[in-house]
């Protein structure tokens, strides 16, 4: 009976929080569930932050982006504590309705530009019901952006390893290019030779200012107060849930 007590508590347990998948509207087998929630554990341990798929039908809620904050709020979602970070893709399968949000450390890394870029990237599988291989798009190219601190480009080519890789060989080469260089014996003839500095001067330095044009131009007025609530303001980059908690967005159609 001791041995049963013991092998049972060190069993390991499955919470709540430990669920990244949230498939309301039925769209994956449980397979697909499963492999999907491997994935997102997995990229969700190698950047610290619970990477989440949401989908739910009008029946569910009665918008997206309401149910995401909702959802975030009331089972105080985040790695490894309540309230921390997330980055979670919203499906809404009837109103073809699509959000990134990002909480915490993912608010800052996954800004407006990198989370449309990611939905730019899985809006034609949404399109074309090949669920599966958008949300498995969507883990990848969240957790790549994770790797970047706010303000650096991604998609920079000297952030590609074959860039890296070209680099890293021609400096490599120069290195052993100038090790040969110096190894050479004799005497390098340069222009400065045969001249003599004590004999070399400036004989004379003129500056000619020809003329200056300042051009004003009315700055135009911005007449878009991104007025509404959250499917309204489709153009706004962040948001606050109910709770009071921040975070980064990015919405559309699919």
């Amino acid at each position: 009976m001791m041995v049963v007590f013991i092998f049972a508590f060190l069993l390991p347990t499955v919470s709540a929080a430990e669920q990244r998948i949230y498939d309301e509207a039925n769209l994956l087998t449980n397979s697909e569930r499963e492999a999907l929630e491997a994935q997102a554990e997995k990229y969700s341990k190698k950047r610290k932050t619970d990477f989440l798929i949401v989908t739910i039908t009008e029946e569910t809620a009665d918008d997206i982006e309401i149910y995401m904050n909702n959802l975030y709020d009331k089972e105080q979602l985040g790695y490894n504590e309540p309230h921390g970070n997330v980055a979670m893709l919203g499906l809404d399968i009837d109103r073809r309705d699509v959000a990134i949000l990002g909480f915490q450390k993912a608010k800052d890394r996954l800004k407006a530009e990198r989370t449309n870029n990611i939905r730019s990237e899985i809006t034609a599988d949404l399109s074309a019901g090949n669920y599966v291989t958008a949300f498995e798009d969507y883990l990848s190219s969240a957790s790549n952006y994770m790797r970047y601190k706010p303000g650096v480009d991604p998609d920079n080519v000297f952030y590609q390893t074959w860039t890296q890789l070209i680099i890293a060989l021609g400096i490599a080469v120069a290195v052993v290019g100038m090790m040969l260089t110096r190894m050479k014996s004799g005497i390098t003839t340069t222009a400065g030779t045969y001249r003599d500095d004590s004999r070399t001067r400036i004989n004379r330095q003129r500056d000619n200012y020809l003329r200056k044009t300042v051009t004003r131009v009315r700055k135009p007025k911005n007449n878009n107060n991104n007025r509404g609530g959250p499917g309204a303001g489709a153009a706004r980059s962040v948001g606050r849930t109910s709770g009071g908690h921040s975070y980064s967005r990015s919405r559309g159609k699919f």
